[in-house]
């Protein structure tokens, strides 16, 4: 069988403190952007030479012998590489860290094969990041969602921090702007599962071993009308933020699928909340900040996503109706002002 196009070839010698140990376990101490999994394909593959010879994964070393790797070039994806801008938070030899757009689609899908965050990595990349390996998406955000999304370039990093999410160590912080006078801080644990009526939404009164786990803080009240919150993610479910604050009685400001835009249509035409909504357009949910041990060295990382443009309007839109109508500490919210700074 003739073997993949090939990226390129290196060779090590396996050292003493190595001996006894399997061909695949030899390998990710070798290489250490290896996992073990595509470490053992490598092998099956015939892409890695002991001494001239091809081993099985399983075969224990003496030490002292010559591993040759060669990296195959990754099989093209069948996705159309496009020329689109990405704003850059991060990158390293490991991952990329992207402000991403709201309206754009992280990844293609049907009724949305292009215009993606996929395409443009593609064009940024080719088919695999530097090495031969595929770009790795660590998570995903709404289309309609802004902010901090990690994208993982070699398989150790993708593995490394898909189960830093999957332990819950990874720091997630959305800024979302909502209907109402929420408490000033809460928590919501549910059971978590599709709409039983429509298979489009999700919600947390359903029957389910899965859990979802949402906390937040006011940020910035404007009135009893709406409120700036401080979400953190305990858990990462399919619209989590947008189903939880929704059913505890505070859509999101023009939220089309949870009830934001609902609230808005009975609004006056002048009503400011009405207005800022309209500023937004979307719905008004910001992955703000992401914070995680690097991958690889295990630093301490920390990125945060400025506000975007839709937001800001929106924000100044209720800023500048609330200090109008404030004359007193009913709009100050939690000691922080209606006029406080920040995002």
């Amino acid at each position: 069988m003739p073997r993949p196009r090939q990226d390129g070839q290196s060779e090590r010698q396996v050292p003493d403190g190595l001996a006894g140990l399997r061909l695949d376990l030899a390998l990710v101490r070798l290489w250490p952007e290896l996992t073990r999994a595509r470490a053992q394909r490598l092998i099956d593959e015939g892409h890695v030479i002991v001494s001239g010879r091809e081993a099985r994964a399983s075969a224990r070393l003496r030490g002292g012998e010559s591993v040759s790797l060669t990296l195959p070039r990754p099989e093209p994806s069948g996705l159309v590489a496009q020329d689109l801008p990405l704003s850059v938070l991060h990158e390293d030899a490991d991952l990329l860290v992207l402000d991403k757009a709201a309206g754009m689609v992280v990844h293609p899908a049907r009724g949305t094969p292009a215009g993606t965050v996929v395409n443009a990595l593609l064009h940024r990349f080719g088919d695999g990041a530097p090495g031969g390996e595929r770009l790795g998406l660590v998570h995903r955000l709404d289309k309609e969602t802004s902010g901090c999304l990690v994208v993982a370039k070699r398989e150790a990093s993708l593995a490394a921090l898909q189960a830093a999410f999957k332990a819950r160590t990874v720091e997630k912080t959305y800024l979302a702007l909502v209907h109402g006078a929420p408490a000033d801080e809460g928590r919501l644990d549910t059971p978590y599962g599709r709409h039983p009526r429509d298979r489009l939404r999700y919600t947390g009164r359903v029957a389910s071993v899965r859990r979802a786990v949402t906390g937040w803080r006011v940020r910035e009240r404007f009135g009893d009308a709406a409120a700036l919150l401080e979400v953190a993610l305990e858990t990462g479910r399919t619209h989590q933020i947008r189903v939880h604050l929704a059913e505890a009685g505070h859509p999101l400001l023009a939220d089309a699928v949870y009830g934001g835009r609902r609230r808005e249509a009975r609004l006056d035409a002048g009503d400011p909340v009405r207005r800022a909504a309209e500023a937004i357009g979307r719905q008004a949910l910001h992955a703000w900040r992401l914070a995680f041990d690097h991958p690889r060295t295990g630093k301490p990382l920390r990125f945060e996503a400025p506000l975007p443009a839709d937001l800001k309007a929106g924000l100044a839109i209720l800023r500048k109706a609330a200090k109008r109508s404030a004359k007193g500490p009913a709009a100050s919210g939690t000691g922080r002002g209606s006029g406080a700074g920040g995002p």
